[in-house]
């Protein structure tokens, strides 16, 4: 297959940008399960931007860097917090039905918030964002989406036959260097229902996959969050940075038996922010003895005040109460959380709900400008699977879907004045030509499916236990001698197996577990998501501005 534009992911930034890239060419989506799941089909609270009276550009940003710790890139924030109102409006326009109240938009408050900024769609935002994205898609003639297709391997000079494609790489060049720049024609994915390995070449590749929150055994994401696109670009040669920063959202509910893969059901912040609060088993507040703020307090603040009240009391979770909301606006402020827990024999308008903390977003990922670009040429990322500088140590909430959409806009933006229509089908063709074709001879089919399963679920312990919302470098250490000795063994198995889509999440899920582990013992201080016990404070005189990790070869 040869297109224009191939975009991996069908979540917020990927649906954005194939709707302003089909005005320039043909776009091509894959999707490794169906077009609607992704990670934005399961947010709830909604997308944070100054559209109240009482709000300016210069107060969210505060509240942002702030939530960041000290890691954010100011001029990344200033970009998403200026560019959102036209971003909410767009949405608008392609037919998101935000929540209004006479005509006017209702915006909520959430953790680290100091104004109420939070549009939404009830607690189904990001369910009504990709219903609207996906019709008007369904009716442009200029994009293909095809599920069921897992991206395995980005192409880049390694897969050519000739080792050197500098005359095939497509638009303009970057700078006078980049004839030495390695570039990116496509990738190599795997057809989940023919079970075949194919090619496909594009002109501009762009990695839209999401997060990685199954690296973790309890987690919000759906089971797709396997960090593909993370560990494609590790392998390509891609920068990544910040991978240690894995933040926990602090109220999921709690479940007592939870089996892999499984997604834990998540109580959106929007809660709290209605007036709903942190309570002991015993009924007792506790958040006023972390912060000021309370349960309103960053994710990170109250994810780890809730992991030492429970290493305190040895219960297994807290309660949320939802009593200072009233059943009137429980059930029509969040009819989904009221549904879902009614379902598992939970009346909230009566009764408190049982919750802990759970994986939740990676505010690190492969490092991109504020083009989208990343260090390959011809090769975009957007979204969670990106490293814009937005979120820093922590991502202040609500920020996420936000950073998405501005940065799929700015992908298109620099795309439209770098793209030439004069590059031939015929170029593309040629490139197609020169790609290696898939080689899985000497490989064979396994029955040892257990050798999977048990790795894959030894990965989420090792990381849930030494590399979770508290560390210290003994754990790093124990985890990083465990990962590394499973990375070599998935290796040798990899390279005489046939593909299937468990091996293949299971070899991006050990790829993820290192990265998140090395980046993790380069910090030698706690910072927002990432504690210490043996460096317990925030170390603003010898820090790391940002954690910077690469391999240039594929294993």
């Amino acid at each position: 297959m040869v297109t224009d534009f191939l975009i991996i992911g069908s979540g917020i930034a990927g649906l954005s940008l194939a709707l302003k890239l089909s005005s320039l060419g043909k776009v091509l989506v894959i999707t490794k399960k169906q077009k609607a799941e992704s990670n934005t089909n399961y947010a709830q609270g909604g997308i944070a931007s100054v559209l109240g009276d009482d709000d300016n550009f210069e107060l969210h940003i505060k509240d942002t860097l702030e939530c960041g710790a000290g890691l954010c890139h100011r001029d990344a924030v200033e970009k998403i917090v200026r560019e959102g109102p036209n971003s909410i409006h767009e949405l608008i326009e392609y037919g998101v039905k935000f929540t209004k109240k006479k005509n006017k938009l209702i915006l909520g408050k959430e953790g680290g918030h100091s104004r109420n900024r939070i549009v939404h769609s009830k607690d189904l935002t990001g369910k009504e964002i990709e219903r609207a994205l996906l019709y008007d898609i369904s009716k442009n003639k200029d994009i293909k989406i095809l599920e069921y297709f897992f991206a395995v391997d980005l192409l880049t000079e390694r897969n050519t036959k000739s080792g050197n494609q500098a005359n095939l790489s497509f638009g303009k060049r970057q700078d006078k260097k980049s004839n030495k720049q390695k570039n990116c024609f496509g990738i190599y994915a795997f057809n989940v229902k023919s079970e075949r390995i194919e090619k496909i070449i594009s002109r501009k590749t762009i990695l839209a996959t999401g997060g990685l929150g199954q690296v973790y055994l309890h987690t919000t994401n759906p089971a797709i969050a396997t960090g593909d696109g993370f560990a494609m670009a590790y392998r390509a040669g891609c920068e990544l940075g910040n991978m240690e920063f894995v933040q926990f959202h602090p109220t999921s509910l709690y479940e007592k038996e939870v089996e892999d893969d499984t997604q834990v059901f998540l109580i959106s912040e929007a809660v709290r922010g209605a007036g709903a609060v942190l309570r002991k088993k015993n009924g007792e507040e506790f958040m006023q003895n972390y912060d000021p703020r309370k349960s309103l307090a960053p994710r990170d603040i109250v994810a780890r005040a809730i992991d030492n009240e429970l290493k305190k009391s040895g219960d297994a979770f807290v309660y949320l109460d939802l009593s200072p909301i009233g059943p009137k606006n429980i059930k029509n402020n969040f009819p989904n959380i009221y549904d879902k827990c009614l379902k598992k024999g939970l009346d909230i308008t009566r009764e408190m709900i049982p919750v802990v903390p759970a994986a939740h977003y990676a505010c690190g990922g492969v490092k991109i400008d504020l083009n989208g670009k990343t260090n390959i040429h011809n090769l975009f990322a957007c979204g969670e699977v990106s490293m814009t500088g937005v979120h820093g140590a922590n991502r202040l909430a609500s920020n996420s879907l936000l950073e998405g959409v501005v940065f799929s806009n700015d992908i298109y933006n620099y795309i439209k004045n770098d793209f030439s229509k004069q590059a031939s089908v015929r170029q593309l063709i040629d490139t197609r030509n020169d790609i290696l074709d898939w080689d899985d001879s000497g490989t064979e089919n396994t029955e040892e499916w257990i050798l999977i399963s048990h790795n894959k679920h030894e990965i989420k312990e090792i990381m849930s236990d030494y590399v979770g919302i508290v560390r210290n470098t003994y754990r790093l250490k124990r985890a990083f001698r465990r990962i590394k000795m499973m990375k070599e063994e998935i290796k040798e198995f990899y390279n005489r197996t046939r593909v299937t889509v468990e091996l293949l999440e299971l070899r991006n899920l050990v790829a993820v577990a290192y990265m998140i582990i090395k980046s993790a013992m380069k910090r030698k201080e706690s910072r927002g998501l990432h504690y210490m016990q043996d460096y317990p404070k925030r170390d603003d005189a010898h820090y790391l501005k940002d954690t910077i990790i690469t391999k240039h070869s594929i294993y």
